[in-house]
């Protein structure tokens, strides 16, 4: 520690903190309110009471600046499309009507008008709204929400900075409103959007704030030399203000690169910077840039988006070198911690050597203290807890828990034969449509059906030992008749069990796999009141029995239509966990290929002819930087083709993606070698449909026709209409009809309608194909 001023001044701090509470109290009360049973003054005051819940608990650790407007509704970037006044025209007179309800309108959409596009957040399973803009947008400041959430803080009587997405990164994020040029640029509206940026500033340091933090993880991407301008311009502009608070300027998920020095020398005040393995190279840059001398470094060095415990030693030894690269060092996490569940003491089922590894939002800030400690007070002030940090961390590492010898020796033994289908896709194809005998524009789903409370009752009543395996399972077989029932009089060509004996996509498979750990409590916010408890990946991964093929089998035996088999496929099982980090993921993705694999077959000698095994996360894990791409897709595509490479050719195989942005990964699912994919489209109106016309794709694929992220029901006329867009750009006899993703989220009312509308959409376009 080479600075005692710098390490006396510092201080712990976090980006952000989970926003559900420990029971979930606001996606309860916000689901309740769309129901009618929770008024509006209700759900506000549960929303403040979390929100003062969560400031003191962040105090009472020890974190000595709070962050404020972090919470949301629904989600922070369309929070910030309310702020800066740009409500797309449909739905002004919502908002203008009532605000709360004008708002989830902008979320969620309503029978008349459509809600706003949504897709991933980076490199993470959180989903933003996509603000849309256009030539003639007019900005307008409304900073009231920031406003009321910093007064909120300060009148507990903490140390609190307000957050809020930059002005460069909302404006990357954005997308051309409809009807606008799809190669209009919002970031031209720039000069537009500062001045509201800048009213913004000066309404927070009129409410007492000192300092703002502006996150702009956009510029850890690549970024063409206009972008850049673009930030430089920004931070000059704002930096130069004369009524405003501290400037915080913050990045996450990955190194700053180019933008760095860029930022270093702009008129702000600190930079908060990510300092984890995945951004190491920042240490680097920064002191090549001459470090920044007279201002205030943030440091991420506890990870904020995996579950691990942190090794103190070495963060303080990064720690140590940054004291001499600024005026003042804090401690904090890498981003946000939205993205881990809040206390991993309230796991009580998981096994206690275990749970030591382990550190959730609580933990976290536990550890952000710790380390701030050290800096202030010497390591001697933390030598317990060091020493209970090194036991942990050696426990982990020499645990069988974490190595299956006979796992890796299968996996290592892998060929690149292992990973092709017998025959080549024209030929896979003819079999397939002879085998199936499919109409054109085939309909289907994308899995799941409705998750009604009478399924989540029997789940718990089983946990809880209400009912037996025996009644439970009863209750599933009832469920699977039912939905076979409704997609044969509904006219659906290849069917679905609907998944009624799944809890979630990626932890049913979890459960069932060596290596993994469920949490209970574990909860992680998706999107909206949407959320997930990532299984955690603890080690070597083996599939010990059968998973699925007990269910798609009884479904198979009610029908006479092809029921597809169902599985997760290997990214997607890594990038909805907390993955290791002590194995490449590369490695651990072939382990999860091998077991799948082993469902794969098993399915299809069962009689199962058409499986689908689902990657909506290829997109999402892509990395973040175009030069690290190449090794990521090479192994994810392998992980792919491995788990399904040992079919036959008249078993059809099927991959299913949403909410992200396809466009750069076109040539990857191609690589999949998939025989149909199913895509999310309707929001983003076919656009990806164009996509795979303009790379060429030569195989099947459904974009999908109905938004199912949103309660309203499409008309069989809107679903037509999008089909006949789609047609624009994919043949007919390559073309299939299918919701967007599962219908686990939805009511059974909406959803029959809205596939009896789909099928009648598909009919109809069928009758106006020349060959009908």
């Amino acid at each position: 520690m080479t600075s005692k001023s710098a390490a006396a001044a510092a201080r712990a701090t976090v980006y952000g903190y989970p926003r559900q509470g420990q029971d979930r109290e606001l996606k309860k009360a916000v689901e309740g309110y769309w129901k009618g049973r929770v008024s509006a003054d209700a759900l506000r005051q549960t929303a403040a009471q979390l929100r003062r819940d969560n400031r003191q608990q962040l105090a009472d650790a020890g974190i000595q600046e709070v962050p404020t407007g972090d919470f949301s509704f629904y989600d922070h970037v369309l929070d910030t499309t309310v702020m800066v006044g740009a409500i797309p025209e449909r739905h002004r007179e919502a908002v203008a009507a009532d605000a709360v309800d004008g708002y989830f309108a902008m979320a969620r959409g309503t029978q008349d008008v459509a809600p706003l596009e949504m897709t991933k957040w980076f490199d993470t399973n959180y989903h933003y709204l996509v603000p849309e803009l256009g030539p003639g947008t007019v900005f307008t400041a409304d900073s009231a929400k920031q406003v009321a959430e910093l007064k909120e803080a300060l009148a507990q009587g903490l140390a609190a900075r307000p957050v809020l997405v930059g002005p460069v990164t909302y404006l990357l994020l954005a997308k051309p409103a409809p009807g606008v040029p799809a190669d209009f640029e919002p970031l031209t509206l720039l000069d537009r959007l500062l001045p509201v940026y800048a009213e913004v500033l000066a309404d927070l340091r009129a409410a007492g704030a000192e300092w703002v933090q502006l996150d702009e993880p956009a510029l850890v991407q690549d970024r063409t030399p206009a972008e850049l301008n673009a930030a430089e311009r920004t931070y000059r502009d704002l930096g130069a203000l004369t009524d405003r608070p501290k400037l915080l300027v913050a990045s996450y998920f990955h190194r700053l690169g180019e933008a760095l020095p860029v930022l270093a020398k702009a008129p702000v005040e600190g930079l908060a910077l990510d300092f984890t393995d995945s951004a190491a190279a920042n240490l680097d840059a920064l002191a090549a840039v001459g470090g920044l001398p007279g201002k205030r470094l943030v440091a991420g060095v506890v990870n904020g988006r995996n579950i691990w415990i942190n090794d103190l030693q070495k963060s303080l030894s990064t720690l140590g070198t940054l004291l001499g690269l600024a005026d003042r060092v804090d401690v904090a996490a890498s981003c946000s911690l939205l993205h881990v569940p809040l206390d991993a003491a309230a796991e009580r089922d998981i096994d206690p050597q275990i749970v030591r590894w382990l550190a959730f939002a609580r933990q976290k800030t536990a550890e952000i203290v710790t380390l701030a400690k050290a800096l202030a007070q010497g390591t001697d002030a933390i030598s317990g807890e060091l020493s209970a940090n090194k036991a942990a961390l050696a426990s982990r590492a020499d645990s069988p828990i974490t190595r299956d010898p006979a796992v890796r020796a299968r996996a290592e033994a892998v060929t690149d034969a292992d990973g092709r289908r017998s025959q080549p896709y024209a030929e896979r194809a003819a079999a397939q449509r002879a085998h199936l005998g499919l109409p054109l524009l085939p309909t289907t789903t994308i899995g799941s059906f409705p998750q009604t409370g009478e399924l989540r009752t029997a789940r718990a009543d089983l946990r809880a030992g209400r009912i037996d395996t025996a009644g439970y399972e009863e209750r599933i077989r009832t469920e699977i008749q039912e939905v076979i029932s409704f997609q044969e009089k509904t006219g659906i060509d290849v069917l679905v069990h609907g998944e009624p004996e799944r809890n979630d996509m990626v932890q049913y498979f979890a459960e069932q796999l060596t290596g993994y750990l469920a949490t209970q409590h574990g909860w992680v916010q998706s999107y909206g009141t949407r959320y997930v408890r990532p299984p955690v990946l603890a080690g070597d991964i083996s599939r010990p029995e059968p998973m699925t093929v007990r269910w798609t089998s009884y479904a198979q035996s009610l029908s006479d239509r092809p029921v597809k088999g169902m599985l997760t496929g290997p990214v997607t099982m890594l990038a909805w966990s907390f993955v290791r980090d002590d194995l490449p993921l590369g490695e651990t993705a072939r382990q999860v290929a091998l077991a799948l694999r082993d469902e794969v077959n098993d399915l299809e000698v069962s009689g199962t002819s058409v499986i689908q095994v689902d990657e909506p996360a290829l997109r999402e894990t892509l990395p973040l930087r175009a030069a690290d791409r190449a090794d990521y897709l090479a192994w994810a595509t392998e992980a792919f083709r491995l788990t399904t490479g040992g079919v036959r050719p008249d078993t059809q195989i099927h991959t299913h993606m949403c909410y992200a942005e396809f466009g750069d990964i076109v040539q990857a699912i191609d690589d999949l070698d998939a025989d149909v994919i199913s895509l999310e489209a309707a929001r983003s109106h076919m656009q990806v449909a164009s996509e795979l016309a303009a790379h060429g794709y030569p195989r099947e694929a459904g974009p999908g026709v109905y938004d199912i992220h949103s309660p309203r029901v499409p008309s069989a006329e809107e679903a037509a209409e999008l089909l006949r867009t789609g047609l624009k750009a994919i043949p007919a006899e390559r073309l299939w009809v299918n919701p967007d993703c599962g219908l686990k989220t939805r009511g059974w009312p909406e959803t029959r309608a809205s596939l009896e509308n789909l099928v009648a959409a598909a009919r109809t376009v069928r009758a106006e194909l020349p060959s009908s």
